[in-house]
């Protein structure tokens, strides 16, 4: 492991712990936990310790920070003015023990109490997305309702870019973490395609209608019991937000009551083992074939 640590010369530092696959982390309210002390580091996830390199970070590109992580029991006007630029900024964080902490980072460093986990690339703005992904080659936007595996959410990426998407949005609350598995599993399409965070998911799909776009949801079923329309033959409208349920109990009841339209995908057998990357791909690839784009390649 390579770690860079906060001294007397320095103003930032970044430190990477090289892991295994990992497990996603869990993102509950924002004071809460968030991950498990196994999940902050590992996943090749890069992280920043020290109180000056993070408080810098957090006043110049907050975007960047993931979650944070503050050790409890340590008050000072560094740590104070940290707590309140990740409540404006709506970053995760949590209060925890120096052994924890130790533990997180995976052997003794000098984290001055503070580390934060880090989205190198950043954030965008979800506003910013629907301005910009109006443009895009395909301008639909993927929403991942409590998708979990970092894996899907790789492969969704993948399979977006690949299409011309505009981007994916997340929410803060029980999102995907999209470290290293995630990385590995989009092929490098996390890097080139913008990722929103957005506080409310359902305040997110409001947004997008008000700006033109229609919101697709992804189930077998609409809010009513009524079966979704078949994606395969449905007229489908761009541009679009498509919303995909987590990999256990699909689009939850609220965010499906504010989806414009359900779509379905046909089975012609009595097999039902698609995951939340396939059946998202094919659906992509659903909206996408209005384009005469991909008609003339």
């Amino acid at each position: 492991m390579t770690r860079f640590l906060p001294d007397s010369r320095r103003s930032s530092a970044v430190s990477v712990n090289p892991g295994g696959a990992g497990t996603p982390p869990r993102i509950p309210d924002q004071t809460g936990d968030p991950g498990s002390s196994s999940d902050v580091c590992g996943d090749d996830s890069p992280v920043l310790c020290g109180l000056k390199p993070v408080l810098e970070l957090l006043e110049k590109h907050p975007e960047r920070i993931d979650a944070l992580w503050l050790r409890k029991g340590r008050r000072s006007p560094e740590t104070q003015r940290i707590l309140d630029l990740c409540r404006a900024a709506g970053i995760r964080f949590s209060l925890t023990d120096a052994a924890s902490l130790e533990r997180m980072l995976g052997e003794p460093a000098q984290h001055q109490g503070v580390a934060a986990r880090l989205f190198p690339k950043g954030f965008a703005d979800f506003s910013h997305l629907l301005a910009a992904g109006a443009d895009a080659p395909l301008p639909l936007i993927v929403a991942l309702d409590q998708v979990q595996d970092p894996g899907n959410a790789g492969t969704l990426a993948r399979t977006l870019h690949a299409l011309g998407g505009a981007g994916l949005a997340i929410p803060r609350h029980n999102g995907v973490y999209l470290g290293a598995a995630a990385r590995r599993a989009a092929a490098g399409a996390l890097e080139e395609l913008p990722v929103a965070k957005v506080m409310n998911l359902g305040r997110a799909m409001t947004e997008a209608r008000r700006a033109g776009w229609h919101v697709y949801g992804a189930a077998a079923e609409t809010a009513d019991g009524e079966a979704g329309a078949n994606a395969l033959a449905a007229s489908l409208h761009l541009p679009a937000l498509l919303v995909l349920g987590g990999e256990e109990k699909g689009l939850r009841p609220h965010v499906r009551e504010k989806c414009d339209e359900i779509l379905r995908i046909p089975m012609l057998r009595p097999f039902d083992s698609l995951n939340v990357a396939q059946a998202g791909a094919i659906l992509i690839a659903c909206l996408a074939r209005s384009l005469p784009a991909f008609m003339r390649a």
